[in-house]
């Protein structure tokens, strides 16, 4: 009886440790800036092994990185931060111009075609533990997204600050 104990606990345990969590990120870029400009978006696509939540993200290549959302609220285009980002398993979400997307924002250099940029980007699993994935995320020039559809022709905010002024009166940036 000792020994079928001692069995199925380390069955119990061996399941555990096979049962890491891993997050695929294909397709990284981050949007390239000009010189003036302090902010910008970063988009890949995450597939998580297991259910889980992309709670935060922080880069040396910026002061703040948050997750963000866009959205049609009413005919008004919304952009606002959120708490986090549920990942199914197996599931491919797309953070990309004009929905979820990772702003990097109090840029501490502008970012051109080629510049790579640290990312780290925290998770959090079913049982609320939190792992992180860093990344090296290539930027990609201004103008030439990766994203065929990547903003639409009327929307350029790009900064913070330029934000409300080049947004159309319709859009909308919460925090």
């Amino acid at each position: 009886m000792k020994k079928l104990l001692i069995a199925s606990i380390l069955t119990i345990t061996a399941g555990a440790w096979a049962q890491t969590v891993t997050v695929k990120v294909e397709g990284a870029w981050v949007r390239g800036t000009v010189a003036t400009q302090k902010a910008t978006g970063a988009f890949m696509r995450l597939t998580p092994s297991a259910k889980v939540r992309l709670v935060s993200v922080s880069s040396a290549a910026a002061g703040v990185a948050e997750i963000h959302e866009m959205s049609m609220e009413n005919d008004v285009m919304k952009m606002r931060q959120i708490d986090g980002l549920d990942l199914n398993a197996g599931k491919a979400t797309e953070l990309k111009p004009g929905g979820f997307h990772i702003m990097l924002m109090d840029l501490k250099a502008p970012l051109k075609g080629g510049d790579s940029v640290p990312m780290t980007l925290t998770f959090e699993d079913a049982a609320k533990k939190t792992f992180t994935q860093d990344l090296t995320v290539s930027v990609t020039a201004l103008g030439k997204g990766k994203a065929p559809n990547a903003m639409k022709p009327d929307m350029k905010s790009e900064t913070k600050s330029d934000m409300k002024s080049e947004m159309k009166p319709e859009m909308e940036h919460k925090q």
